[in-house]
């Protein structure tokens, strides 16, 4: 079976991997000159579906438990199985009640709970909640060790505007907003990466808002990746002042020495959603569509990878009976 995939994010890269597994001969075409302009490469890179499952559907969280060993196995030595740590300021303390009565997996901490897990937060917080089967990634390094790993498997990676012409069983489109599938909505994420020397955290941590919950994930070299807003927009024009002042001051309320870091980095990513903000897989019979990922493309492209790359070799079989027939 050969199939040429449209689109080098993380859909595209998981799906070239699945069937790499299981012997397709594989095409990659991302029609940008590389990895660094997708949405996924302005991803936070946490894998916790069961945060996410304080606003999402019950799907989030079955098939996104999943990931965390998917990617384990897939990126040796890419994956932090450090939890994910869920705090307050005072005056908004009752989210957490709010927040866990929506989730599940996680532990009450005390204030020498949160010291514990992030003595840099000494003091700072009196109570959070903790779940510890979470864990997380740096979505550049894991994009980039990705696409290695396929073309070490023997999938053939083309860049830039011209598509290679390939004898294709089948096309899956992995393209996200640049899809014309009237169904998909755009939602615009902004994000901030800040260099902050003089704070340490182990863990993404995720600082409760009633308006605008923000995550703060750690990078290498004391780098934080500060996000991101949900806003109903495909505008993929530059960050917003407000935004900007949003995840500032969700940053500083976490730590005041991030008043002192170095903003190094504002992007965004228009991420394409249907509307029960879920992933879907159509096929016409010759063409895959895979997409809607929303926020979920790290945690939940591993499963819809994996189904779509079912959908394909049972197509072929089905094919190939009828030709014998």
């Amino acid at each position: 079976m050969r199939v040429l995939i449209r689109g080098a994010g993380v859909a595209g890269l998981s799906l070239a991997y699945e069937l790499r597994k299981r012997g397709a001969e594989v095409t990659l075409f991302e029609i940008r000159e590389g990895l660094t302009r997708s949405a996924s490469w302005l991803a936070g890179g946490m894998l916790a579906p069961w945060c996410e499952r304080e606003n999402a559907e019950e799907d989030v969280l079955a098939y996104g438990k999943k990931s965390v060993d998917w990617w384990a196995k897939a990126l040796p030595g890419a994956v932090s199985h450090k939890g994910t740590l869920v705090v307050a300021p005072p005056r908004d303390i009752a989210e957490l009640s709010r927040f866990a009565g929506r989730t599940s997996g996680y532990e009450w901490v005390d204030g020498a709970g949160v010291t514990g897990l992030e003595p840099d937060l000494e003091g700072r917080f009196s109570k959070g909640l903790f779940f510890p089967k979470e864990a997380h990634l740096d979505p550049r390094k894991a994009l980039i060790q990705l696409e290695e790993t396929v073309s070490r498997l023997g999938v053939r990676t083309f860049f830039g505007p011209e598509e290679p012409k390939v004898d294709t069983n089948f096309i899956a489109d992995c393209i996200g907003m640049a899809s014309k599938e009237k169904e998909l909505r755009a939602v615009r994420g902004e994000m901030l990466i800040l260099h902050a020397p003089e704070i340490t955290l182990s863990r993404p941590v995720r600082m409760l808002h009633p308006r605008i919950p923000v995550y703060i994930v750690p990078r290498d070299n004391n780098h934080f990746m500060v996000g991101a807003t949900m806003i109903e927009s495909a505008d993929d024009g530059p960050v917003s002042v407000r935004s900007t002042m949003e995840l500032l001051n969700a940053a500083y309320s976490l730590h005041p020495a991030f008043a002192e870091a170095k903003i190094i980095e504002t992007g965004v990513g228009v991420r394409p959603a249907y509307a029960d903000n879920l992933p879907r897989i159509n096929f016409d019979g010759r063409v895959l569509s895979l997409n809607g990922f929303y926020r979920h493309g790290f945690l939940l492209a591993p499963h819809f990878a994996a189904q779509a790359a079912e959908t394909l070799f049972l197509s072929s079989k089905e094919t190939t009976l009828e030709t014998h027939h």
